[in-house]
């Protein structure tokens, strides 16, 4: 990383970024994770980063014991690019967290979210799952209302600790994804928490053998690749963006983008 110019490259691609299937004018990113990886958090530093303040559109739970979920509605965002009210073409769906069974959005929700099946502002119920009965039930999705990038949200500090059962769940989303030819990738949060060199100076993010490790872990516990994973730190207490964070949050939206991207173009070349 150049950090001292990296920052404005990054914002300039991103922002002069336009996607090359005719058929989508906007490619579409869902953010899955367990409660408190740092869903949320994500897509604000995102929006942070592009606008160049902070901001928090989607509410995030601060507690660090949280019982359920705080999303419980399927949420997409638009990102503005400038005040004449134009926006990113992509945007983030976040969706509520992943929990033991009977409590949160389970893997099969996701699974029709994937598909393109669920409306915006659908709110997840854990005892009825999503029938075609619903009124926000779509039957005939086209390529434009299906997931084009799944993003998982993992914690660098406490992955370790997180049981097989919720590895086991984030594993079959994963699966459900990959058979749709869906790209993924990790996004690693609270590094600083992971790693006190870290937490001290970010720039050594890429030179910290802690984060290398945690990288690995990610990769061996969900089956993404090394090069997929990228370690981030979410905006959740400064009053101001800064330009280390900006670039790790804008390098990893640049390669989400991109993925996404190339799989819209897979399907036209497809078809």
């Amino acid at each position: 990383m150049n950090w001292s110019e990296d920052r404005q490259n990054l914002l300039t691609t991103v922002t002069n970024f336009q996607p090359g299937n005719k058929e989508v004018n906007t490619l579409r990113i869902l953010l899955h994770g367990h409660q408190g990886a740092g869903k949320s958090s994500f897509f604000n530093s995102v929006n942070s980063a592009l606008q160049g303040r902070i901001t928090t559109r989607a509410l995030a739970h601060s507690a660090v014991n949280i019982e359920h979920s705080f999303t419980l509605e399927c949420k997409t965002y638009k990102v503005r690019k400038d005040r004449a009210g134009s926006f990113f073409p992509f945007t983030f769906t976040d969706i509520a967290g992943m929990h033991n069974v009977g409590i949160g959005i389970q893997s099969e929700d996701i699974n029709q979210l994937l598909n393109g099946c669920v409306s915006d502002g659908y709110t997840f119920n854990p005892l009825r799952p999503i029938t075609e009965d619903d009124p926000r039930y779509k039957r005939n999705p086209t390529l434009k209302d299906r997931i084009h990038c799944l993003v998982a949200v993992l914690p660098a500090d406490t992955v370790s600790m997180m049981d097989d059962e919720k590895i086991r769940q984030m594993r079959v989303v994963r699966e459900k994804a990959g058979n749709l030819g869906i790209p993924q990738v990790i996004i690693m949060t609270k590094v600083d928490e992971a790693c006190p060199l870290v937490k001290e100076d970010l720039k050594k993010i890429y030179t910290s053998k802690k984060i290398k490790q945690k990288m690995e872990e990610c990769s061996c516990r969900l089956g993404v690749p090394v090069n997929c994973i990228y370690p981030v730190k979410n905006y959740h207490e400064e009053g101001t963006t800064n330009t280390t964070t900006d670039i790790l949050i804008l390098d990893a939206l640049q390669n989400i983008v991109n993925f996404a991207n190339d799989h819209v173009e897979d399907q036209e070349d497809n078809e």
